[in-house]
């Protein structure tokens, strides 16, 4: 490989190893608070909650920070973007100590961590585009899926293992550290601004007017705004099962934390063991074959199988399937926007593409909390009218309701990938577009 196709890498991969620390005390304390929730609540609704007080900002913030991204220094964006989240660490950690955490305070601090993450994934995913050579792309957003699998296999169970000897004020201090540092390195780091295209420059205009570009670009793009609603319909899928993930198996383990850690760590070394697969491999020469084929696998042989599953093995066993598959489906999605839209657009373009294919995730999640609290947990209690039916494939009584979510969820998902690619333009997108390195020169 040539040597300047590697140019940008050390300065990614710092960046990287940066973020993984923070990642790494992230999961830690989302372990710990998902454990602190479920014993003072019992309800799925309330792990729900959270999760939809942690998307709907980004939802509805992601345009206008999308135009922000392509115009101020996205380095000094992901900082800012770092630093409210661990003022919002903070802030649970000192109510904490107090006695006064309450369930409500997280619903807040996570919606104000959401609002301003919504300009960490255009940064970081722009920057990407304009540190390294597009023929490293995929390798680069396959480090991207390799540091939430690491997280994913060490933060369960390293805060499975510290939550009894440092407490949950422990776990947030840890979280607190690695947070810095990322900080520092991020401030070390030279990011350069990405050169103007010719479309960039015909697509300036006010910071509303910008903030709406995105959409225009995409929806002028049929191949693109397939592959955005493929997404779309994937997540609103796999948000209903994964939702009651954790409760269900809580549920089903008399609320074991060491099972559910097992859980989660298998499933973030499935996801490193992708990763690496990936780094290897490459990815495959279509990547729009990996993005569709990979979410009927994930929905399949992952997600329905948990729900089916009701023992550590078979949990354990389809969650790691299901993480193995993901960075393949997640590099590919990002390789090919990568490659279609000019660097100077691309927080404009990637925020957007970041609400849309998450818009219907936070109604998901919110329906999901109060089905399986009053419709399935309920209706698959032994004698029940869904237990008659379905209680052969899933079991009856605690968590059954939520498992037979996760199924429904799995099957969807692997739908909503079969309809992706009945659509000819989201099958030709690699194709019918042509790469932004091969379009017209920047204008003067």
């Amino acid at each position: 490989m040539k040597r300047e196709q590697w140019k940008g890498m050390g300065t990614f991969t710092a960046i990287w190893a940066g973020q993984l620390l923070s990642l790494l005390g992230t999961g830690m304390t989302q372990f710990a608070m998902t454990i602190w929730v479920w014993q003072m609540t019992g309800r799925a609704t309330a792990l729900a909650l959270i999760g939809v007080c942690a998307f709907t900002p980004v939802i509805l913030v992601s345009p206008l920070a999308g135009a922000i991204v392509d115009r101020a220094n996205r380095k000094l964006l992901m900082i800012l973007s770092d630093l409210a989240a661990g003022l919002g660490t903070l802030t649970v950690l000192l109510l904490y100590l107090s006695g006064a955490l309450q369930i409500w305070h997280l619903y807040i601090v996570v919606a104000f961590i959401g609002t301003f993450g919504a300009f960490q994934f255009p940064a970081y995913s722009a920057t990407i585009s304009v540190l390294v050579d597009k023929s490293q792309y995929a390798r680069a957003s396959g480090m991207m899926s390799l540091a939430g699998s690491i997280s994913g296999v060490f933060a369960p169970v390293a805060a499975g293992v510290l939550l009894a000897p440092i407490g949950i004020a422990g776990i947030l201090g840890v979280d607190l550290a690695t947070m810095s540092t990322a900080i520092v390195i991020l401030l070390l780091a030279k990011i350069p601004q990405p050169a103007r295209s010719a479309e960039g420059v015909k697509a300036r205009s006010s910071l509303l007017r910008e903030a709406g570009f995105g959409f225009h670009y995409i929806v002028a793009r049929r191949g693109l705004l397939g592959l955005l609603c493929m997404f779309f319909l994937f997540n609103v899928t796999t948000s209903f099962g994964f939702t009651v993930l954790a409760p269900m198996i809580l549920a089903r383990t008399a609320s074991d934390a060491i099972v559910l850690s097992r859980v989660q760590s298998a499933a973030g070394l499935g996801g490193v063991v992708g990763g690496v697969l990936l780094s290897l491999w490459g990815g495959p020469k279509r990547r729009v074959d990996g993005v569709l084929i990979g979410c009927a696998l994930g929905g399949l042989v992952g997600l329905a199988a948990v729900g089916l599953g009701r023992s550590l093995p078979v949990w354990a066993g389809a969650m790691f399937t299901m993480a193995m598959i993901f960075p393949t489906v997640n590099a590919s999605s990002q390789t090919i926007w990568q490659s279609k839209v000019p660097p100077d657009l691309q927080g404009r373009v990637f925020s957007v593409r970041l609400m849309m294919a998450q818009f219907g995730t936070p109604l998901s999640m919110l329906l999901a909390g109060p089905l399986a609290d009053r419709v399935f947990e309920p209706g698959m209690r032994s004698g029940a009218a869904l237990a008659r039916v379905f209680g052969p494939l899933v079991g009856t009584g605690p968590g059954a309701g939520m498992a037979l979510m996760l199924v429904f969820g799995g099957l969807l998902a692997a739908v909503a990938a079969a309809v992706g690619y009945i659509y000819r333009p989201l099958r030709a997108v690699e194709r019918a577009l042509p790469d932004h390195d091969a379009q017209a020169a920047p204008a003067a």
